[in-house]
């Protein structure tokens, strides 16, 4: 199982260096205004990839018997679902453009339309691989779609094809994904459609696809009410600060849920207890996201300036006001992947359906106030998000608050430790605004102090990757 951690970790910890990389350089390729239109589209098509598997890829990893014909009846869904949402995108194109006031949207959106045509068979092939849990297969499959998106996306922005350039790079890089899993593909794979089954197996994918749907609305609804009421500048400062913050979710959190699902499931399979299991998964996560978050707040001006450069210092005050929601939801965040491997697909349908629900409720009068105010509504929304998924936990596992905050105190220590010296940099920088140099000497010795506390607490994180081969 420590193994498949430390493929896990490979495998995103190469893509989030790797979206990092094109990032920095993107943001110096392109103009703010550019960004705002790839991502407008970016998200309307996110939205539209919700819908494209009906919720096949997690219906290949948590059946408990998966026949042939089950294969073949998910594979029909698949491209279904796919070819159709890429007719839906393409069609809609100009009229979303017209509706956003931005021409090049269209063109951007006739390009990403391409992508539903060859993921519905890479997803199927990714899905059985997480399923036989091969760490290994899926870190080449990943190697091959990041690294192609980073070359092409990098060359074609810098030959002028301006949002263009991100979304063929989108289309290079799921290509490149679809003839990697080829090669990767497991044995016995199905790629011949097939209708056998396939009503049974509908309404279980419809109930997971409709709690990621919902899911995915209140992920994409600040960057759409942004784009609609302030401007694509906005939506660019807005997208900004969110990607500082998702460098946790890049390099741990997703590398973390793709072999965190499948031990769930198979705890559920077997008899075991998957609780157990997702309150260790939370006590290592939040001994890195807690630190990660409130340090992004404390030099989140330093840390703009290394990674964008001084045009993006307008997403400074967005960082820091979403930054203590964030550290708080990252101490559930994995209770998604619980819910759905125990079978409570309806559970986190509720829970996405009333938390979105307040999301968009605040949205649009924060945005109509301005950025600033459309960022404390994302912050707390997640407050009410995190709220909503521990009552969950308490009703169905029996989750008692006071033995979650038990379970995390180490890392509360750990996080301490590690702010602690980081503050002392910021006191002595005194009345000089902080820079590259206070970010580097903050962050240098909170990680002192964060690596000596882990290690003499002893905590969760400390045995994990010892398991993995690393030591200190």
């Amino acid at each position: 199982m420590a193994r498949n951690f430390a493929f896990g970790f490979a495998e995103k910890y190469l893509q989030a260096a790797l979206a990092l990389a094109s990032s920095i350089i993107l943001a110096r390729l392109l103009s703010p205004s550019e960004i705002g239109v790839y991502s407008i589209a970016a998200v309307l098509t996110g939205l539209a990839q919700v819908f494209r598997d009906l919720g096949t890829g997690q219906l290949l990893v948590a059946r408990r018997d998966l026949s042939r014909a089950e294969q073949r009846a998910l594979l029909t869904i698949s491209i279904a679902m796919g070819w159709g949402l890429a007719l839906l995108v393409a069609g809609s194109a100009d009229a979303l453009a017209h509706f956003y006031r931005q021409p090049q949207l269209a063109q951007v959106l006739h390009i990403l339309a391409l992508n539903f045509v060859l993921v519905p068979f890479s997803s199927q092939v990714t899905a059985l691989l997480r399923r036989e849990m091969r760490a290994g297969a899926l870190l080449r499959v990943s190697a091959s779609y990041n690294a192609t998106q980073f070359v092409a996306t990098i060359a074609l922005a810098s030959n002028g094809s301006g949002p263009c350039a991100l979304a063929w790079g989108s289309f290079a890089a799921t290509l490149a994904g679809f003839l990697a899993g080829l090669f990767q593909q497991p044995a016995g794979m199905a790629w011949r459609p097939g209708l056998h089954g396939i009503c049974a197996l509908v309404r279980p994918g419809g109930l997971a696809v409709t709690s990621n749907a919902i899911d995915e609305v209140g992920v994409v609804a600040p960057d759409l009410v942004a784009g609609k009421l302030l401007g694509v500048q906005e939506v660019a400062l807005l997208g900004k600060a969110q990607s500082v913050l998702s460098l946790f979710n890049q390099a741990v959190t997703s590398a973390v849920s793709p072999v965190v699902f499948p031990l769930f499931a198979k705890q559920a399979r077997e008899g075991g207890d998957p609780l157990q299991a997702y309150i260790a998964a939370a006590a290592c996560i939040t001994a890195l996201s807690w630190p990660f978050f409130l340090f992004a707040g404390l030099f989140a001006g330093p840390l703009v300036s290394l990674l964008y450069g001084q045009q993006w210092q307008g997403c400074v005050p967005l960082i820091r006001i979403m930054c203590g929601a964030a550290a708080l939801y990252s101490m559930f965040n994995m209770a998604r992947y619980l819910l759905l491997a125990t079978g409570h697909i309806g559970e986190q349908a509720r829970i996405d359906a009333i938390a979105v629900a307040g999301r968009l409720a605040i949205l649009v009068p924060a945005g109509l106030a301005g950025l600033e105010w459309l960022a404390a509504a994302v912050a707390l929304s997640l407050l009410l998000r995190s709220w909503l998924v521990l009552r969950c936990l308490r009703k169905l596992y029996g989750l008692e608050p006071a033995v979650l905050l038990r379970a995390l105190r180490k890392s509360a220590l750990a996080t301490g430790a590690a702010l602690a010296p980081a503050m002392l940099v910021l006191a002595a920088a005194r009345n000089e605004a902080p820079g590259v140099l206070h970010l580097l000497a903050g962050g240098g010795a909170g990680a002192l102090g964060w690596g000596l506390a882990i290690w003499l607490q002893q905590h969760p994180l400390a045995g994990f990757l010892r398991r993995t081969g690393w030591q200190p």
